[in-house]
This record gives structure tokens, C-alpha cells and sequence, in this order.
């Protein structure tokens, strides 16, 4: 039998094996960072705008482009844009009278690293 080290699996590494939650607990200041995100997307009026602005053509949405297709009032459209806001998930900005909305990568990054469990890992949670 030989004697040398078996052939590393490549994508099996630590780091790359495990979600964060997995790996280790959340910090208090990382729970309470994701919570906010998680929170503002527990509504489906928000979750849908989500999904609207990111697959906008260009990345960004106009406000005026996310009112139609719901069955809400703008104030009300307005309030669930700034939850989304407040909780990091897209940017802003006035241009004229109207404001245009992109999705913050680095925040879908955040909540997708949390939830990407590997399958083995996922079985052995259930």
C-alpha cells in the first residue's frame, strides 16, 4: 500500500464547505443585520419589488415602472421601497421627479452566503 497523502477534492475545502451558519453561530451584530433583511422580505408586496428592480432592464427600476403591477397605492408602494431601504437591500436616487431603485449586491451576497448549506450538510441538520 502506498504511502502518500491522498489527492485533496477540489470545492471540499473549510471554507468553501459550509454556509456561515454552519460554520459557526452569527454574531449578535450580524444577526441583527440580516434579521432587518430578512424582516423587510417577509412581505410579499416587498419581495415582489425585489425581484422587480433586480431584473429591470439596466439593473434599476423607476418608481414610476414598480407602481402598475400591484394593486396598492403609490404612498403604499413608497413605504414598502423605503423598508427595503432602511434595511440595505437597494439603493436610491432622485432623478427630477422621479426616484430610481437599484438591488445592493453586497446585501444578496450576505443573505445568500447565510443560506447556502451544502445538501450533506442540510441532511444532517434535518
Amino acid at each position: 500500500m502506498s504511502k502518500q497523502a491522498g489527492l485533496p477534492v477540489l470545492g471540499q475545502d473549510d471554507v468553501a464547505c459550509c454556509a456561515p451558519m454552519v460554520r459557526e453561530p452569527l454574531g449578535e451584530e450580524a444577526a441583527a443585520e440580516l434579521s432587518r433583511m430578512f424582516k423587510a422580505l417577509s412581505d410579499p408586496i416587498r419581495l415582489r419589488l425585489l425581484s422587480l428592480i433586480a431584473s429591470h432592464e439596466g439593473g434599476e427600476a423607476c418608481v414610476c415602472d414598480l407602481i402598475g403591477p400591484f394593486d396598492v397605492s403609490q404612498p403604499t408602494i413608497s413605504h414598502h421601497l423605503k423598508v427595503l431601504r432602511e434595511a440595505g437591500l437597494v439603493g436610491s436616487e432622485r432623478r427630477g421627479t422621479w426616484v430610481y431603485y437599484w438591488v445592493l449586491p453586497e446585501a444578496l451576497a450576505k443573505l445568500s452566503a447565510l443560506l447556502e448549506i451544502p445538501a450533506a450538510s442540510a441532511k444532517a441538520l434535518a
